[in-house]
C-alpha cells in the first residue's frame, strides 16, 4: 500500500497523553458557552470528557456504563441523552451515524460541515473539515434539485498506525 514519507499521522491516530485534548475542549466548551448564554452543567462537561478521553467514538450506553460506575448508582438513560443533544445541537460533539457513537468536535468555534476517517481496526475517528468535499456535494444536490440541510461524511480505512501492523 501507498504511503508518501511525508505523511505525519493525525493526532488522533498517534499514541499521546489525551489529557491535553480533554483540557482543551473543556475550555473551549467553557468559553462557547459563556459567549452564548448556555449553562454547561456538570454532567454536559463530565459527558463532553469522556467523549474527548479518547479519539474513539463513545456510544450512549459506553457513557452510561461509566457513569455508573462512577456514581455507584444507575445513571438514567434520558440524562445521558438529553446532554448529548445539547452538546450536539451547540456543536461541540459530532455524532457517527455507522458507529452510533459521538466524538469530539474539533472546530467547535464555527459551524461547519465535517468529514470523518474512522479507522476499521482501531476505531479511532479523525474529524477533517475540507469545504470543497462539502461544496462539491451542495453543488452535485443542487444539480438534481436538493437543498442539503447538513451533512456528515464517513469515511473508512486504516490509520497510519494500523495500516504498518496489518
Amino acid at each position: 500500500m501507498y504511503k508518501p514519507a511525508s505523511v505525519v499521522p493525525p493526532l488522533a491516530s498517534r499514541p499521546h497523553d489525551h489529557s491535553h485534548c480533554v483540557s482543551h475542549a473543556l475550555a473551549e466548551a467553557e468559553a462557547i458557552c459563556a459567549r452564548q448564554g448556555l449553562r454547561l452543567t456538570a454532567l454536559r462537561k463530565r459527558v463532553l470528557e469522556l467523549v474527548w478521553a479518547s479519539h474513539k467514538p463513545l456510544g450512549a450506553y459506553d457513557i452510561l456504563a461509566v457513569l455508573s460506575e462512577e456514581d455507584g448508582r444507575r445513571a438514567a438513560p434520558p440524562t445521558v441523552y438529553r446532554a448529548l443533544d445539547f452538546l450536539l445541537e451547540n456543536g461541540l460533539v459530532h455524532r457517527i451515524a455507522s458507529l452510533n457513537a459521538f466524538v469530539g468536535c474539533s472546530h467547535p468555534a464555527h459551524a461547519h460541515q465535517s468529514q470523518f476517517l474512522i479507522c476499521r481496526s482501531c476505531s479511532a475517528a479523525v474529524e477533517l473539515e475540507q469545504t470543497a468535499i462539502s461544496d462539491a456535494i451542495v453543488r452535485g444536490a443542487k444539480g438534481v434539485g436538493f437543498v442539503v440541510e447538513s451533512q456528515t461524511v464517513e469515511v473508512v480505512g486504516l490509520c497510519a498506525g494500523c495500516q504498518g501492523s496489518q
